[in-house]
C-alpha cells in the first residue's frame, strides 16, 4: 500500500533564513515583488501557501534556504515577516564544516560570486538581505521565460546559464541594454556549445 505524505509547512521568520548562495538577479527579485503585489491583494495566506520554500536545518537549528532565494528576498523587501517553509532534512547534528560539505556534495548550495568565481563557504552571507546582485542571473532567468531553454529540476540551473552567458555577452550590455542582451542570449542559447547546459532546447534547423 502506498501512502502520500504531505509536507509539513512551517511559518518561519524571513530574517531567520540563511542563504546557501552568494548572489541573486535583482531584476528577477523586482519582478517577483511586482507579481506579489498583483497576486497577493486580499489573499496573502493563499499566495504564501502555494509558494513554500525548501530549507534544511543546520547547526544551531538554523533554517537554510536551498531554493527560492529570489522569492524570499522579494517578500522581505515587500515588508513580509514570515514565509512558509518545508524542511527537506535535519542536519543540525553536523558541525559547520561537515554541514557545508554535505550541502555542496548534494547540490544544495552555490558558492559562486557575481563574477562567476567559486568562493569559500565563509563568504556566503548570513542574511538574505546581504545577497549580491549578479545581472547575468537575471539575464538567465529572462532567457528561460523567453523560451531560450526549458525549465528543469536541476539545482541552480539558471546559474549555469548565467555563467555561460557571462563569457559571451559584455556586462555593460547586460546592465545598460538588457533587451539587446536578451536578444543576444536567445541566439547564444541555440548554439551547439550550449548543449551541455540543463534545459537546452537544441540548435536552430
Amino acid at each position: 500500500m502506498k501512502f502520500e505524505i504531505e509536507p509539513q509547512l512551517i511559518a518561519t521568520a524571513i530574517t531567520d533564513l540563511r542563504p546557501t548562495q552568494l548572489t541573486v538577479g535583482m531584476r528577477e527579485v523586482e519582478a517577483k515583488r511586482k507579481r506579489w503585489r498583483e497576486e497577493s491583494a486580499g489573499r496573502n495566506a493563499l499566495f504564501l501557501g502555494g509558494h513554500a520554500v525548501p530549507v534544511v536545518l543546520g547547526p544551531k537549528n538554523r533554517p537554510y534556504l536551498v531554493d527560492h532565494h529570489h522569492l524570499a528576498l522579494a517578500l522581505h523587501l515587500e515588508g513580509e515577516r514570515h514565509v512558509l517553509t518545508t524542511q527537506l532534512a535535519d542536519l543540525s547534528r553536523l558541525d559547520k564544516q561537515a554541514f557545508w560539505t554535505f550541502l555542496d556534495n548534494r547540490g544544495w548550495m552555490h558558492p559562486f560570486d557575481a563574477e562567476g568565481l567559486r568562493r569559500g563557504y565563509g563568504h556566503i552571507p548570513r542574511s538574505i538581505s546581504d545577497l549580491v546582485d549578479d545581472p547575468y542571473r537575471s539575464l538567465a532567468g529572462a532567457l528561460r521565460l523567453a523560451g531560450g531553454y526549458a525549465k528543469t529540476e536541476m539545482p541552480f540551473a539558471e546559474f549555469l546559464w548565467a555563467d555561460h552567458l557571462r563569457r559571451r555577452i559584455k556586462r555593460t550590455t547586460v546592465e545598460g541594454a538588457f533587451g539587446k542582451a536578451l536578444k543576444r542570449a536567445l541566439v547564444e542559447a541555440k548554439k551547439s556549445d550550449a548543449e551541455h547546459l540543463p534545459g537546452w532546447c537544441g540548435a536552430e534547423a
